[in-house]
């Protein structure tokens, strides 16, 4: 190789050592002034279920913390990232194991506050799960007053991805270079424009876990029948009470399908969790998605462990986000 040639090829190479990766998020298009850096850092915990793959796009390091939530089963207590812990609780709940769940410790969002801060950014905002259905958004209130930059709390009043949603638009808006209110402003729309769905094939870990104490009335002792569940100001709600499983499944993906019909397939995203039943998960998912084209974004991910331990094994969740539904015109005289 000559020296012109070598001297294109080394060329060639450090371009491509900055030219930005397919990766990254929110890509600024050729012509385009870059966006400012991001000044806010985002912080959430394990039970916004979101997808491993858009977390590695981000392309910005340190500007999503995701806690993990501890699980116990038995007397041991695992973290939500653990790479085992699906496996463990699979056959716990399986076998019959007492699976329980536990708040994060406020040391741990306060070393993620103080991360953050070292790694330059100068406001927090701490999106997470439903304070009531979990005492995270306690936990991180409490590491705020100690964080050395402002930490804005705020309870996603759901979990899953419709908690995710709200953090995936925080995210986008801290790449544009937003500031805390307005990033807020985005995850809150975003929060209060999903819906969730949810089958469990038993009650009985929800009623261990007393997440069903709102809805105790409705279901009275019953504990074999099949609901249609849903989450309504932060909490759990009966929305539809079937006999059988397959029934169950089947009104599930109507009213989701509804939902979606609604709002219009177009900006419309879903999201199908599961545990335990990935394959059934799937073809749920493929069905919407067949029956709604045009869908802006379609997601098939596993239950958070957190979420799984109260929920049980065949759990089947419908998160239906974004494109809200339009006014009814006024038809009154």
């Amino acid at each position: 190789m000559n020296e012109a040639s070598a001297a294109r090829a080394w060329l060639r190479t450090q371009v491509g050592r900055i030219r930005p990766k397919s990766t990254e998020i929110a890509a600024v298009p050729a012509g385009s002034a870059a966006p400012p850096a991001p000044t806010v850092a985002i912080v959430t915990d394990s039970a916004a279920a979101l997808p491993p793959e858009w977390i590695a796009r981000i392309g910005c390091a340190g500007l999503l913390t995701v806690v993990p939530i501890p699980v116990i089963i038995g007397e041991n207590v695992f973290s939500d990232d653990d790479a085992e812990l699906e496996a463990h609780m699979s056959l716990a709940l399986a076998s019959g194991t007492s699976v329980k769940t536990s708040r994060p410790s406020p040391g741990q969002f306060e070393r993620a506050y103080k991360a953050a801060a070292q790694a330059g950014f100068t406001n927090i905002v701490s999106l997470h799960m439903s304070a009531k259905l979990s005492g995270t958004f306690e936990a991180a209130a409490l590491a705020a007053d100690r964080s050395p930059i402002p930490v804005y709390v705020v309870d996603s009043a759901t979990v899953g991805m419709g908690q995710g949603r709200g953090v995936q638009a925080a995210v986008e808006s801290a790449l544009r270079g937003e500031e805390a209110p307005a990033i807020i402003a985005g995850a809150k729309a975003a929060f209060s424009a999903t819906e969730i769905y949810f089958y469990v094939p038993s009650l009985e870990q929800l009623r261990r876990g007393g997440r069903i104490s709102l809805a105790s009335s409705w279901l009275g002792t019953v504990l074999d029948i099949k609901p249609i569940l849903g989450i309504k100001d932060g909490a759990i709600v009966p929305l539809e009470k079937i006999r059988t499983a397959a029934k169950a499944i089947a009104r599930l993906e109507a009213l989701a399908a509804a939902d979606i019909a609604a709002r219009g397939a177009a900006g419309t995203q879903i999201s199908v969790h599961h545990f335990g039943n990935e394959a059934q998960a799937s073809t749920l998912s493929e069905s919407l998605e067949r029956g709604s084209p045009g869908l802006d974004d379609a997601t098939l991910t596993r239950l958070p462990a957190v979420l799984a331990a109260h929920a049980g094994l065949g759990v089947l969740v419908v998160v239906v986000a974004g494109a809200k539904i339009p006014p009814q015109p006024d038809t009154k005289p």
